[in-house]
């Protein structure tokens, strides 16, 4: 086995990676902001910053990707295929690259029949790695775009769709965020001002917004630009939201725009809650089974648990570490650490 392997997550807006030890102990995590849409240097940077932060050598990375739904790429092809070469051309060991179903391929073997299976499977090893150590449970990752919900028994991922497409479908990909996602996005209408109101349809905020006011956001996560470039303040954060409803800010009357984004808060909390459960009625899960929180936003998991009468339990508890990175956990970049961990297992096996 290679003195270390490292996971990398490769998403359309962040890069995250996660560095395992010959014992299985994940000893850091990073994530880099990586507006892919804005072209393939913005990968480059993301890979070249997190090298410049790897200090093992004889690297074993191994890949997990959605970044190539972006638009840069003509097709999803032409992006797996793309992403591919950039970590061959940016890294340096051997690259592997998980196909979700296929399980992990090494990158002469792959063909374009595989693309299919490697696009948009980050979500498969962070599940399948849950699933492993807990047997069963409802998997809950909110990140800053999307979220996945997916039910676990008998130590396999019960999913019903295997794409985007099919996952959109059945609701185990809900396309929420608590960063990214424009609030016109999570709502049409809010309570404001003791009075139900239709919100303007405008790019004028977004969920982090929502999250800096009602005091949920690790600022860590929030590598996204504003909606109107200004900063990122509680009172520019309300500014923003308050463009929505079309009534005059004043800095005196900051309650009413807290009040507005714990009301645009529940809207999406309860989209996300109703997706899970339709999971659960699907009734593979006892009342003693767990959620299992991952992602960036997972705070909103522990909330909906609890909402539903589920115990919890977060991504990070399930897995040895032993990094001192107190901005960025493992439960922040669990596909990095599950592609990580998963190929560690198969390796030893």
């Amino acid at each position: 086995m290679p003195q270390c392997i490292v996971g990398w997550d490769i998403g359309g807006a962040h890069v995250k990676a996660a560095i395992l030890d010959p014992s299985g102990i994940v000893l850091d995590v990073f994530l880099e902001p990586c507006p892919l849409w804005k072209g393939i240097e913005c990968l480059n940077n993301a890979i070249t910053a997190i090298n410049a932060k790897i200090t093992k050598n004889n690297c074993l990375h191994v890949v997990t990707m959605t970044g190539e739904l972006v638009d840069l790429f003509e097709n999803r092809d032409q992006g797996v295929a793309k992403i591919i070469q950039t970590m061959q051309d940016f890294v340096v060991g051997e690259v592997i690259i998980y196909a979700g179903i296929e399980s992990f391929l090494e990158v002469s073997d792959i063909q374009q029949r595989h693309y299919n299976s490697i696009a948009s499977a980050n979500w498969l090893a962070s599940a399948s790695l849950a699933a492993n150590q807990l047997n069963a449970g409802v998997f809950v990752d909110i990140g800053s775009t999307t979220t996945d919900i997916l039910v676990l028994a008998e130590k396999k991922v019960q999913a019903i769709g295997l794409t985007d497409y099919q996952r959109l479908v059945s609701e185990e990909l809900v396309y929420t965020g608590i960063i990214r996602t424009a609030v016109m996005a999570v709502a049409q209408t809010a309570q404001f001002k003791q009075q139900h109101m239709g919100l303007m349809a405008e790019y004028f905020a977004t969920m982090a917004d929502v999250y800096r006011l009602t005091g949920e956001l690790n600022e860590a996560h929030d590598h996204t630009d504003t909606a109107d470039g200004a900063e990122k303040t509680v009172l520019a954060s309300a500014i923003r939201l308050s463009r929505m409803t079309g009534y005059e800010f004043l800095k005196n009357e900051l309650h009413l725009w807290e009040q507005l984004a714990t009301d645009i808060k529940a809207q999406q909390k309860n989209k996300i809650k109703q997706a899970c459960k339709k999971q659960l009625d699907r009734h593979f899960l006892s009342k003693n089974d767990r959620f299992i929180g991952a992602g960036v936003g997972r705070f909103l998991v522990k909330q909906i648990a609890d909402e539903v009468g589920y115990p919890y339990v977060d991504f990070s508890e399930l897995i040895p570490q032993s990094t001192n990175n107190t901005d960025i956990e493992t439960a922040d970049c669990a596909p990095a650490v599950s592609v990580a961990m998963l190929y560690a297992q198969k390796f030893n096996s």
